[in-house]
């Protein structure tokens, strides 16, 4: 009796895709569950707030009772009140003194310490060091340096010769004292920026320079200058944003005075939503100073990628 032949069974080859589809969905769900927090907090401290923020601009709120719309009056407003055109003076008085005196500066010192010389990184780290302070700190010790009656300065002055000056007391005195003091810090930032900038300048570039006889004034014109444009570009938009944001100096020293002489626009923001409790006025105020720094960044955008399109 013939035996029957033994059925062959043909199994399916394992599905790749699946198994790939699923282990991508398994890093995809390990991943959120990593980043999630990161996301919540930034949704929930950023997002959230700048629409909420958005909203209440058009709304009148008291920060007790119940708000109520408003549309476009806060903004009305804003444009009549003399206050807020004083603060926006003084903030764009500001940024027109401590920018280009911070760069001016900063450039200097570190062409200085761009050279082999005695004890380079101790001046290095000594002009950084004030950069590193708080503004909170700075606005504390300045505050005792400067005071009229029993301040060091007005003491080094009378020892000069020189009558006793009101410094932060003087509505004349006041914002140029703050961005002098401002100086004080902010140069360390754009003295490293520079320096930095200055040790990638192509040496074959200023040997060949010195080799055609330019002098050190052509070699800073023609060669030193050009390749510091992009950090140029740079430091302005940083320097001008953080100079239409100051307000721990302002907040510590002057709190705005003397006769609203150092008023700047977050101190107006601050005092409108927090002191005289106009938290839509303050909103609006803080999306005016918004647009203003996007636009700001827009320019140097601008400036920039035709700089960059120069030198190609």
């Amino acid at each position: 009796m013939s035996r029957l032949p033994t059925p062959i069974t043909v199994s399916r080859p394992p599905d790749h895709r699946r198994a790939r589809r699923r282990r991508r969905a398994g890093e995809a769900a390990m991943a959120w569950s990593f980043v999630s927090p990161a996301v919540v907090i930034i949704l929930g401290l950023s997002v959230v707030p700048i629409i909420w923020s958005l909203l209440l601009s058009f709304q009148a709120d008291d920060l007790v009772t119940p708000s109520r719309w408003v549309g476009l009056d806060n903004y009305r407003a804003l444009a009549q009140d003399p206050h807020f055109s004083q603060a926006l003076r003084n903030t764009l008085l500001y940024t027109a003194l401590y920018v280009p005196a911070s760069m001016v500066i900063g450039l200097a010192l570190a062409l200085a310490l761009n050279r082999r010389i005695r004890f380079v990184g101790l001046y290095r780290t000594l002009f950084f060091v004030p950069f590193v302070v708080s503004a909170t700190a700075q606005g504390v010790l300045f505050s005792f340096i400067l005071d009229p009656e029993f301040g060091a300065a007005n003491a080094v002055l009378h020892r000069l010769g020189i009558p006793s000056q009101g410094f932060l007391t003087d509505p004349s005195q006041a914002l140029p004292v703050l961005v002098a003091v401002s100086l004080w810090s902010g140069t360390g930032f754009c003295l490293v920026i520079y320096l930095a900038a200055l040790q990638d300048v192509p040496v074959s570039l200023i040997e060949a320079a010195r080799l055609d006889g330019a002098g050190r004034g052509q070699l800073l014109r023609h060669v030193t200058l050009p390749a510091l444009r992009p950090v140029t570009v740079f430091l302005l938009l940083w320097q001008a944003i953080q100079s239409l944001q100051a307000f721990d100096l302002v907040y510590v020293t002057t709190k705005g005075g003397p006769l609203g002489s150092t008023t700047v626009i977050v101190y107006f923001i601050w005092e409108q939503a927090f002191k005289n409790a106009t938290a839509g006025y303050g909103a609006a105020s803080a999306y005016v100073l918004a647009v203003a720094l996007g636009l700001i960044g827009l320019i140097l955008q601008v400036v920039r990628r035709r700089l960059q399109g120069a030198s190609a």
